[in-house]
């Protein structure tokens, strides 16, 4: 009986263990199977509708881990990332492109900079920083967020806005925002594979 008892009470341990585990990970929220990556990149869709939830810090980080994990030219990587999380940041930087009225309802962002002083030369950086947020876009949707591009560059009072909202250096370019939150649900992926758009060969 005692060894039963034992048993029990180890049993019972090792769940609770289990428990406070699963409970201290980024995506305790929102716990998921994260599914095979072709599966990802076919379900990916611009959201631009959220839920009054807040994103945390370390699935942030998640983001901006899989941003750095692109290829960059001559492995320079060139980028920078800023992330925000503030109400009153987010709502200035919703002023700097009329595509970012989003950014009101969001619970946080990521602007993708180029740092021109680690680029390879002074256009690659825009490669680079692309390949990042594409990254970017794909992590938050296979952790089950919801996420859209807001396109700042090459337009100079779009960027500079946010430049100085930022306190971003003269040598630092924002690309981009990237804006995240919990989606509604509402939004549906397109389906755009176009056999016409593909050449075997030759055009």
């Amino acid at each position: 009986m005692k060894t039963v008892l034992k048993v029990k009470l180890l049993v019972i341990m090792l769940f609770f263990t289990a428990l406070i585990y699963q409970n201290s990970t980024p995506y305790a929220q929102n716990p998921q199977k994260i599914d095979d990556a072709l599966t990802v990149i076919y379900r990916r869709k611009s959201v631009r509708k959220y839920l009054d939830k807040p994103v945390s810090r370390e699935q942030l980080t998640v983001l901006m881990k899989a941003g750095m994990a692109a290829p960059t030219a001559a492995d320079k990587r060139s980028w920078a990332f800023v992330a925000v999380t503030e109400r009153a940041v987010l709502d200035s930087l919703a002023e700097s492109s009329p595509s970012g009225k989003m950014l009101r309802q969001a619970a946080a962002a990521i602007v993708v900079c180029g740092d021109t002083r680690r680029a390879l030369n002074s256009n690659v950086w825009t490669q680079d920083c692309s390949a990042a947020s594409q990254n970017i876009l794909l992590a938050a949707e296979a952790i089950g967020l919801g996420a859209v591009w807001i396109g700042i560059y090459p337009e100079y009072f779009k960027y500079n806005h946010v430049r100085r909202t930022l306190g971003i250096p003269m040598e630092v370019i924002p690309l981009n925002i990237i804006s995240i939150g919990w989606p509604t649900g509402a939004k549906k992926p397109k389906q755009k594979f176009d056999p016409d758009n593909i050449h075997w060969n030759e055009w």
